[in-house]
């Protein structure tokens, strides 16, 4: 995503929290300056880490009073990977159809986008008799490193 578009979405946001009545806060504001700042999927732990280099007030009740908001706008998604954290993930709004690959060894996270993938998915709902809206394909892998070396070096335990 462009920083211009970046920009845009973040202003749409701002938007969205004014709608709803709610007070911007420094710390709500370093929040939101994290979040459409990065690329990465986030746990709210990281968010909070990450969100206080830039305003060291930030606490994490604020952090997690903020993610559904974000959440509930639609400009990140929220994703159960069957591990302790939930993982957020901020391309949402910028690609609502991609697909996400995830590492079980060391929880890397590879998006990717599939046009045969879509044609088949659409394909699906069609001949069951359903219009498609949304889809989420979530594929668990080990990546490569565990099948080169035997471990993963990027996982943290």
């Amino acid at each position: 995503m462009s920083v211009a578009d970046k920009e845009a979405a973040k202003k749409r946001f701002l938007e969205f929290i004014e709608s709803k009545n709610l007070r911007m806060t420094s710390q709500r504001q370093a929040i939101i300056d994290t979040v459409f700042g990065t690329d990465e999927h986030f746990t709210a732990e990281q968010l909070l880490e990450w969100s206080k280099e830039k305003d060291q007030s930030v606490s994490r009740a604020t952090v997690y009073r903020t993610l559904p908001l974000l959440v509930e706008s639609g400009f990140v998604q929220e994703m159960d990977l069957g591990r302790e954290n939930k993982y957020y993930d901020p391309n949402y709004a910028e690609h609502p159809h991609h697909n996400h690959l995830i590492c079980q060894d060391c929880d890397k996270i590879v998006e990717f986008e599939d046009e045969k993938l879509e044609e088949l998915e659409e394909a699906i709902s069609n001949r069951l008799g359903f219009s498609l809206r949304t889809q989420k394909l979530q594929i668990s892998a080990s990546c490569d490193q565990l099948k080169k070396l035997g471990a993963c070096k990027n996982k943290s335990c």
